[in-house]
Protein backbone atom coordinates (compact mmCIF):
# COMPACT_ATOMS: atom_id res chain seq x y z
CA UNK A 1 0.00 0.00 0.00
CA UNK A 2 1.19 3.17 -0.61
CA UNK A 3 0.78 5.77 2.26
CA UNK A 4 0.82 9.51 2.40
CA UNK A 5 3.62 11.21 4.26
CA UNK A 6 1.40 13.13 6.92
CA UNK A 7 -0.60 9.79 7.66
CA UNK A 8 3.02 7.71 7.89
CA UNK A 9 3.82 10.42 10.20
CA UNK A 10 0.99 10.32 12.24
CA UNK A 11 2.17 6.57 12.81
CA UNK A 12 5.53 6.68 13.32
CA UNK A 13 5.86 9.50 16.18
CA UNK A 14 2.97 7.41 17.89
CA UNK A 15 5.76 4.98 17.73
CA UNK A 16 8.70 6.83 18.57
CA UNK A 17 7.61 7.40 22.78
CA UNK A 18 6.46 4.03 23.12
CA UNK A 19 8.91 1.81 24.77
CA UNK A 20 6.80 -0.87 24.11
CA UNK A 21 7.40 -0.52 20.64
CA UNK A 22 11.42 -1.82 21.15
CA UNK A 23 12.60 -4.54 19.37
CA UNK A 24 9.26 -4.84 17.02
CA UNK A 25 8.95 -4.25 13.28
CA UNK A 26 5.97 -2.42 12.06
CA UNK A 27 4.62 -1.38 8.49
CA UNK A 28 2.65 1.35 8.92
CA UNK A 29 0.20 1.62 6.10
CA UNK A 30 -3.15 2.94 5.26
CA UNK A 31 -6.16 0.81 5.08
CA UNK A 32 -7.20 1.65 1.54
CA UNK A 33 -6.81 -1.45 -0.95
CA UNK A 34 -6.52 -1.43 -4.39
CA UNK A 35 -4.36 -3.00 -7.18
CA UNK A 36 -1.76 -1.94 -9.23
CA UNK A 37 -4.38 -1.08 -12.33
CA UNK A 38 -6.01 1.10 -10.04
CA UNK A 39 -3.03 3.29 -8.32
CA UNK A 40 -1.68 3.55 -12.05
CA UNK A 41 -5.50 5.27 -13.31
CA UNK A 42 -5.52 7.02 -10.16
CA UNK A 43 -2.22 8.40 -10.89
CA UNK A 44 -2.80 9.20 -14.30
CA UNK A 45 -5.91 10.87 -13.85
CA UNK A 46 -3.98 13.36 -11.49
CA UNK A 47 -1.66 14.18 -13.98
CA UNK A 48 -4.29 14.55 -17.12
CA UNK A 49 -3.44 11.34 -18.73
CA UNK A 50 -5.14 7.84 -19.80
CA UNK A 51 -2.01 5.39 -18.82
CA UNK A 52 -1.16 2.28 -21.01
CA UNK A 53 -0.78 -0.47 -18.93
CA UNK A 54 1.13 -3.11 -19.85
CA UNK A 55 1.08 -5.94 -17.82
CA UNK A 56 4.77 -7.95 -18.18
CA UNK A 57 6.28 -10.78 -15.75
CA UNK A 58 8.32 -9.90 -13.08
CA UNK A 59 10.93 -12.58 -14.42
CA UNK A 60 11.04 -10.94 -17.64
CA UNK A 61 11.79 -7.60 -16.67
CA UNK A 62 14.56 -9.24 -13.84
CA UNK A 63 16.22 -11.24 -16.89
CA UNK A 64 16.11 -7.89 -18.95
CA UNK A 65 17.74 -5.46 -16.11
CA UNK A 66 18.67 -7.57 -13.16
CA UNK A 67 19.49 -4.46 -11.39
CA UNK A 68 15.63 -3.79 -10.90
CA UNK A 69 14.82 -7.22 -9.04
CA UNK A 70 15.48 -6.15 -5.59
CA UNK A 71 12.39 -3.34 -5.95
CA UNK A 72 9.70 -5.34 -8.28
CA UNK A 73 10.71 -9.01 -6.42
CA UNK A 74 8.55 -7.29 -2.90
CA UNK A 75 6.06 -5.96 -2.93
CA UNK A 76 5.85 -4.35 -6.50
CA UNK A 77 5.33 -8.04 -8.10
CA UNK A 78 1.59 -8.84 -7.14
CA UNK A 79 -0.90 -6.95 -5.30
CA UNK A 80 -1.26 -7.13 -1.41
CA UNK A 81 -3.44 -5.88 1.52
CA UNK A 82 -1.19 -5.18 4.79
CA UNK A 83 -3.05 -5.44 8.13
CA UNK A 84 -2.94 -2.60 10.23
CA UNK A 85 -4.00 -4.19 13.69
CA UNK A 86 -0.48 -4.06 15.33
CA UNK A 87 0.38 -0.58 14.13
CA UNK A 88 -3.32 -0.11 15.70
CA UNK A 89 -3.10 -1.88 19.07
CA UNK A 90 0.64 0.31 20.03
CA UNK A 91 -0.70 3.62 18.59
CA UNK A 92 -4.48 3.94 19.79
CA UNK A 93 -6.33 5.77 17.35
CA UNK A 94 -4.01 5.91 14.18
CA UNK A 95 -6.03 6.04 11.31
CA UNK A 96 -4.51 7.01 7.92
CA UNK A 97 -6.60 9.96 6.62
CA UNK A 98 -5.34 10.80 3.31
CA UNK A 99 -6.64 8.66 0.01
CA UNK A 100 -3.97 7.80 -2.35
CA UNK A 101 -5.81 10.26 -4.97
CA UNK A 102 -5.73 13.39 -2.92
CA UNK A 103 -2.40 12.99 -2.03
CA UNK A 104 -1.32 11.78 -5.24
CA UNK A 105 -2.95 15.18 -6.70
CA UNK A 106 -1.11 16.81 -3.70
CA UNK A 107 2.27 15.57 -4.80
CA UNK A 108 1.20 16.80 -8.88
CA UNK A 109 0.51 20.25 -7.69
CA UNK A 110 3.89 20.26 -5.77
CA UNK A 111 6.15 19.55 -8.79
CA UNK A 112 3.69 21.75 -11.02
CA UNK A 113 4.76 24.11 -8.56
CA UNK A 114 8.49 24.96 -9.72
CA UNK A 115 9.43 24.03 -13.25
CA UNK A 116 12.83 22.91 -11.73
CA UNK A 117 10.78 19.54 -10.13
CA UNK A 118 9.96 18.22 -13.11
CA UNK A 119 12.83 16.18 -14.63
CA UNK A 120 12.82 14.04 -16.59
CA UNK A 121 15.19 11.20 -16.73
CA UNK A 122 15.59 10.75 -20.49
CA UNK A 123 18.12 7.53 -20.06
CA UNK A 124 15.58 5.55 -17.62
CA UNK A 125 12.91 6.16 -20.45
CA UNK A 126 14.58 4.88 -23.13
CA UNK A 127 15.65 1.87 -20.86
CA UNK A 128 11.66 1.13 -20.14
CA UNK A 129 10.84 2.01 -23.93
CA UNK A 130 13.52 -0.87 -24.82
CA UNK A 131 12.22 -3.27 -22.07
CA UNK A 132 8.49 -2.58 -23.68
CA UNK A 133 9.59 -3.26 -27.12
CA UNK A 134 11.40 -6.36 -26.30
CA UNK A 135 8.48 -7.87 -24.43
CA UNK A 136 6.08 -6.66 -27.57
CA UNK A 137 8.65 -8.29 -29.95
CA UNK A 138 9.20 -11.53 -28.05
CA UNK A 139 5.06 -11.85 -27.63
CA UNK A 140 5.09 -11.23 -31.25
CA UNK A 141 7.38 -13.84 -32.29
CA UNK A 142 5.79 -16.53 -29.02
CA UNK A 143 2.68 -16.03 -30.97
CA UNK A 144 3.54 -16.47 -34.40
CA UNK A 145 5.59 -19.81 -33.32
CA UNK A 146 2.53 -21.15 -30.79
CA UNK A 147 -0.04 -20.49 -34.05
CA UNK A 148 2.48 -22.01 -36.86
Amino acid sequence: MITHNSDFAKGLVGLLANEQAIGHAFHITSDEVMCWNQFYRIVGEAAGVEPQLIHMPTDFIAACLPEELGGLAGDKAVSVVFDNTKIKRFVPGYCATVPFGRGVRQTMDWFDADPARKQIDAGANATWDRLIDAYDAGTGQALQRFRA
